[in-house]
């Protein structure tokens, strides 16, 4: 029977609940489409198109998704609705000024993913599997509100003015934010995946370290407040480089957290309590493997629009030098696992050095370097 499902046609191996979230994404960019087309040039018609396409495949690779999007977009919805076109009224509606304004999901997203972890560290510790379900129930909720977050700011941007709104990923207050957001969706995919909660114990730590960031970078630098694009990221090419490279930074810091678990799992720390090493592996390698290719799909990218806006692929910027160095090191990688055959601590090793090289790359690059890219600096 399940030979026989897999010679099926793909369209026929799919569900009524398959094709009413597509229908669903249609009708959302359809109706999209006839708001705002008008204010749109082609790139980003196209982007529009290719992102419904987008959600629908990833709705039918990942059954999970068609639950959260939709919820997602319902709470920035709710938002939208309270809001009423008054960008004053987030300090007026208890709806908005607690729960559904962009930076009170941001805050809620931030106390769930510290209760997170803290949770999911007493499921391991406990060996409980209700604490560990209830720790990956929390991580869902604090990506709910990361993404209905966002894409209420991005209403936000624009009742502050039509010239001021653009998409949420263009200061580093926005990418911190993508960046929880996207490693904790990719994490709850493999947790589901390889039935192994208890790393969320360890992946959860470096979102949490991000949520340190976030909040530090709220109340001290009061880097929430919303600002109008500089002239070199008003681009359509922001809305498509910025994502793909985040997914590739979020791999590659679940892998490295993978690695410390897997190096502690070798040593006998934690017996019994985390995943066989092997499973922890191969967990660290489709994580390494998929960001490797969104990071070489956002590099091509990134050149196409240095070329677009500065007249050359590539100019040796202490940005570009480093996220090539972040892509050979993530390509050796590679290279020596499918290649070489290497396994085990090595490879977890070098996924967690690999952690400081990203991170430079990242934010190190920002705060002790200058060059086309300074306008993400601290």
């Amino acid at each position: 029977m399940m030979e026989l499902t897999l010679q099926q046609p793909f369209y026929k191996r799919l569900a009524l609940g398959d094709w009413l979230f597509a229908a669903l994404i249609v009708a959302v960019a359809g109706y999209s489409f006839s708001l705002y087309g008008s204010a749109m040039d082609y790139y980003e018609q196209l982007i529009l198109g290719g992102s419904a396409i987008g959600l629908i495949a990833l709705g039918w690779f990942w059954k999970s998704w068609r639950w959260f999007l939709p919820l997602a977009g319902a709470m920035s919805q709710l938002a939208i609705a309270l809001y009423d076109h008054n960008l004053a009224r987030a300090a007026e509606s208890f709806g908005l000024k607690f729960l559904l304004s962009s930076q009170s999901s941001f805050m809620w997203m931030c106390t769930l993913f510290f209760l997170a972890t803290a949770v999911y560290w007493a499921g391991l510790l406990s060996r409980s599997a209700l604490l560990n379900r209830i720790g990956s129930g929390l991580t869902w909720a604090a990506a709910a509100f990361a993404l209905s977050g966002l894409f209420t700011r991005w209403y936000e941007s624009y009742l502050i003015a039509p010239d001021v709104g653009r998409i949420p990923v263009s200061n580093l207050y926005e990418v911190f934010i993508l960046f929880c957001l996207i490693t904790a969706l990719m994490y709850l995919y493999y947790e589901a995946k390889f039935a192994a909660r208890q790393l969320g114990a360890f992946v959860l730590l470096v979102i949490s370290a991000a949520v340190g960031f976030i909040l530090w970078y709220t109340f001290d630098r009061q880097a929430h407040q919303i600002q109008p694009l500089i002239p070199a990221l008003q681009s359509w090419w922001m809305k498509i480089h910025v994502p793909a490279n985040f997914v590739g930074y979020g791999a590659f810091s679940l892998s490295a957290m993978l690695g410390v678990a897997q190096l502690l799992a070798r040593r006998g720390i934690l017996a019994g309590k985390l995943p066989a090493p092997d499973i922890i592996d191969e967990m660290m390698y489709k994580a390494i493997s998929v960001g490797f290719l969104f990071f070489t799909i956002a590099t091509i990218l990134g050149a196409m629009w240095a070329a677009d806006a500065w007249g050359g692929y590539w100019s040796w910027d202490p940005k570009e030098t480093w996220a090539l160095i972040v892509w050979l090191n993530y390509a050796a990688w590679l290279h020596v696992r499918l290649v070489k055959g290497w396994r085990g601590e090595p490879l977890a090793w070098w996924a967690v050095i690999g952690l400081l090289v990203t991170t430079f790359a990242f934010i190190g690059v920002n705060m002790f370097l200058t060059g086309l890219h300074s306008y993400g600096s601290l």
